[in-house]
């Protein structure tokens, strides 16, 4: 259920903002971040009934033997399901289930959620907390353009007042690190059952807004800069794609390196509903890694919290072989670890004048990490045709839960899916690298690179 407080409040709020920039909140607000909410803006305390507990730091420290590089080990390997929920049970749990979560269930006889129980295992080092806090009472966002002011190092808004603000605080999370390397598989299972590796590549980011020597003053702008290099299928080996992410969605910018070109050209069109290559046109662009890129084609209605079974704390899918997760019609249930959770729930409806070919989703959003872990997407006709997914790992080494890894989406009419950032048959997962010279993520740096 909705919390019928919070709900008040976003109500008083929206009346006195018009939906327009939206002001800090005041420091008694904030000062809760150190009495009843968690550092990140978190319900510190668990929930009535004891399925959700309280959160007691998460987890901090990398398992021993650990290098970094490595897959992780799955902390929870000797746990059992509580409960498991298939078509035949799933009325019990109609309140904790997301609706593209009751379509698959319907749609698949055998498939079926497998319950654990809940650890809120999401941490940050110390000072992205601090930086949290000073955000609380200085962040802002201007609505209409989404454009960020005011926050630096931590979460923008912990203690959010409207849609713009919560998915911000997911751009804007902690991923563990301020450069990540991450090499990837994308997988496709068609509709007729058909395992097809569409993509292999290294995707490299960095996010300066998270360089713990700076502040707000030096910040200039742009938080992520992201680096990806194909290496199969072999047609496609060499070509590149490189993104500079801004807290001012209209300086974003974005280019790409086609081998048969041989060149590097401004690419405006990665964004929105383009078709993503790196998934052969199966997930739109503004679908990876959950968000990529603005959302200010849509309204964005906060609508509240609530208590979700959502797939969490998956180290265990990650260590499995792709051939074992990636199975017809659903991933493995035997490998997917589900959990119950507090979400907040944004609701994103397109603008009047305004295109997209999925007019409507519903984001669900880990009140602990800020990651989006469930979005429920609408066609034109208002039927759910697509659910995206991500299995988040769990990286206590960092300390970080991630989104940015095993995401993908289900095709809820055509019964096709795909998985995609997996490093399931590879060496290497994602992990913290040492920050490469400033010239690294600049176009001519991926056009040298990427010539092979």
């Amino acid at each position: 259920m909705f919390n019928k407080n919070l709900m008040m409040t976003l109500c008083s709020l929206a009346l006195l903002t018009g939906g327009l920039a939206q002001a800090a909140v005041s420091p008694d607000q904030a000062a809760r971040l150190k009495t009843d909410l968690t550092p990140m803006g978190a319900e510190r305390a668990g929930n009535a009934d004891g399925s959700i507990p309280a959160w007691d730091g998460g987890y901090t420290q990398a398992p021993a033997g650990y290098k970094r590089g490595d897959k992780r080990a799955d902390p929870f390997a000797g746990e059992k399901p509580l409960y498991s929920i298939t078509a035949a049970n799933m009325g019990q749990y109609g309140e904790q289930l997301a609706e593209g979560t009751k379509v698959l269930l319907n749609k698949y006889p055998d498939y079926r959620l497998d319950v654990y129980p809940t650890h809120r295992s999401a941490a940050a080092p110390q000072w992205v907390y601090d930086n949290t806090f000073a955000n609380a009472t200085r962040a802002q966002v201007d609505v209409p353009t989404e454009k960020v002011s005011g926050a630096y190092g931590g979460i923008p808004f912990p203690i959010p007042q409207n849609g713009a603000e919560v998915l911000w605080n997911y751009r804007l999370s902690w991923q563990g690190g301020d450069t990540i390397s991450a090499p990837f598989d994308t997988w496709l299972m068609t509709a007729g059952g058909k395992k097809v590796q569409a993509t292999r590549a290294k995707f490299s980011y960095q996010f300066p807004y998270y360089f713990e020597e700076g502040n707000l003053e030096s910040f200039g702008g742009k938080y992520q800069w992201g680096k990806l290099y194909t290496e199969l299928p072999s047609s496609k080996a060499g070509e590149g794609l490189m993104t500079h992410w801004d807290v001012d969605p209209a300086a974003r910018a974005a280019w790409q390196y086609l081998v048969g070109q041989r060149r590097v050209r401004r690419a405006p069109n990665i964004a929105y509903d383009t078709p993503d290559f790196v998934t052969s046109g199966v997930g739109l662009f503004d679908e990876a890694f959950m968000i990529f890129g603005p959302t200010d084609r849509y309204d964005l209605k906060l609508v509240g919290k609530k208590e979700l079974l959502v797939p969490y704390n998956n180290n265990r899918a990650g260590l499995a072989k792709s051939d074992d997760l990636v199975q017809p019609r659903f991933l493995n249930p035997d490998l997917v670890r589900w959990e119950k959770h507090r979400v907040w729930v944004v609701e994103a409806t397109l603008k009047s004048g305004k295109r997209h070919v999925v007019p409507r989703r519903t984001y669900y959003v880990d009140e602990d990490s800020w990651q989006v872990l469930l979005v429920d997407g609408y066609d034109a006709q208002g039927r759910l045709g697509r659910q995206m997914y991500s299995l988040t790992l769990l990286a206590p080494d960092m300390p970080a839960l991630t989104a940015q890894v095993m995401w993908g989406s289900y095709n809820l009419d055509t019964g096709a899916y795909f998985l995609n950032s997996s490093s399931n048959d590879l060496k290497e997962q994602y992990h913290a690298i040492e920050r490469p010279s400033a010239t690294f993520f600049t176009p001519d740096a991926m056009a040298n690179s990427s010539i092979r």
